[in-house]
């Protein structure tokens, strides 16, 4: 598909690339955010919306490539079926949509990716749940994508993800930061919990458009977008998402979340293997959080039990008066260099859809944190939260060995 050829007298403001894979049971609530997005463009001309979309139209499964800008759609270009948890057609996209933002002068380029999730298990599932795409793939995806436009176009060689919307469950998570960080996006907009399809209402490219200047604006306006929709369902009106968040991926930020980490991790693990009281106290704060998947159809074996908000875990610890001050004062430092990354957040007190569980303290990223040995990988390999660069940067395994 060759890039769209710019209309307008002046640069749109932000090109908003939707990556849909609907061959699954999702197909059809999902593809309202297509429907949302034709009216974001049609009322906002700054916005142009690069789409790939896989779903089926009752008989067969179709995937279809173009443009919606000003309200007004491309020409469909259809033909075989794409594989949308292949890593290799991702980055196609990716440097699809960054090709449309050059044409189109967008200051920002953001993708929206659109399926289900695993948080540090990755996401954009195969069809018929034969597997999902990893998460360290899935940014390396978009790096690679990223590259190959740079390749063709030199002369935009400077041209990046600015931001990642995970229209996906359980993507806020330090694991999924710190990869996008890696892959050279700045911000992503994602939840924690798992979410209610069809989920982040692509309303959210105003927000980000009208904010290009400004991410703590930008942020907050995305985050109240999400949190204050809702939709209508045989129960009534409900939101898509028990919390949600955008975080800033700024490199510095993560490294120093990373170390303030790494030093609790260290620290905790050693003295958690010479005093049995101290391993059991570690122990007791990080199972007092409650993970996520906080409702009443989740089976013991889901792996995100683990899945725990991160300040919580630390701040459980920074209260703890049965840990010497060095591990209070780890567990402060962690706790501050992780709310660092958070530009904008809420969390539902009581989510009804959840059995009105409470996620006052989803707040910002969750950090993969097992209390027994079967939750440490239960699904692996065909789904893994540990095999990442995160995981194994902080020395996770080190201490989730000494509590676990």
């Amino acid at each position: 598909m060759q890039p769209v050829t710019l209309t307008s007298q002046r640069s749109r403001a932000l090109e908003f690339g939707i990556y849909r894979d609907g061959d699954n049971n999702l197909n059809a609530s999902q593809a309202e955010v297509l429907a949302q997005a034709r009216s974001v463009s049609a009322a906002d001309s700054s916005i142009q919306f690069t789409v790939e979309d896989t779903g089926s139209d009752g008989r067969r499964v179709i995937s279809e490539k173009y443009t919606m800008q000003d309200g007004d759609t491309s020409t469909v270009n259809g033909g075989t079926v794409d594989d949308m948890a292949d890593p290799r057609n991702l980055a196609q996209f990716v440097k699809r949509t960054l090709d449309n933002a050059e044409a189109s002068g967008a200051k920002q380029t953001w993708v929206d990716l659109v399926d289900h999730g695993a948080g540090d298990g990755g996401g954009l599932e195969a069809d018929s749940f034969q597997g999902i795409m990893p998460m360290p793939q899935i940014a390396a995806a978009i790096a690679e994508g990223v590259k190959l436009h740079a390749q063709e176009h030199p002369e935009d060689a400077n041209r990046s993800i600015d931001g990642v919307v995970a229209n996906q469950c359980l993507m806020s998570s330090m694991g999924f930061a710190d990869a996008l960080s890696r892959a050279g996006v700045k911000y992503l907009a994602a939840s924690p919990e798992t979410m209610l399809s069809p989920g982040v209402p692509s309303s959210v490219a105003r927000d980000i458009a009208q904010h290009l200047d400004d991410p703590a604006a930008m942020a907050k306006s995305v985050v109240n977008d999400v949190m204050q929709t809702r939709y209508d369902t045989p129960i009534g009106g409900i939101g898509p998402a028990a919390a949600f968040d955008v975080l800033d991926l700024d490199t510095t930020k993560l490294r120093a979340a990373e170390d303030a980490i790494k030093t609790f991790n260290d620290d905790a693990a050693r003295e958690a293997r010479t005093s049995g009281a101290t391993r059991a106290a570690l122990r007791d704060d990080v199972a007092g959080v409650r993970g996520m998947v906080r409702f009443s159809d989740a089976t013991p074996d889901m792996p995100w039990h683990s899945d725990r908000p991160a300040m919580a875990v630390y701040d459980a610890m920074v209260e703890d008066t049965r840990l010497d001050t060095t591990l209070r004062d780890d567990a402060a430092g962690a706790s501050l260099a992780i709310n660092a990354l958070v530009l904008a957040h809420r969390e539902s007190p009581h989510f009804a859809p959840f059995d009105g569980s409470s996620y006052r303290d989803a707040a910002g990223p969750t950090i993969h944190a097992p209390v027994t040995h079967k939750q440490i990988d239960p699904w692996a390999p065909k789904v893994s939260e540990t095999d990442n660069a995160f995981y194994k940067a902080v020395d996770q395994a080190k201490f989730v060995g000494a509590i676990a």
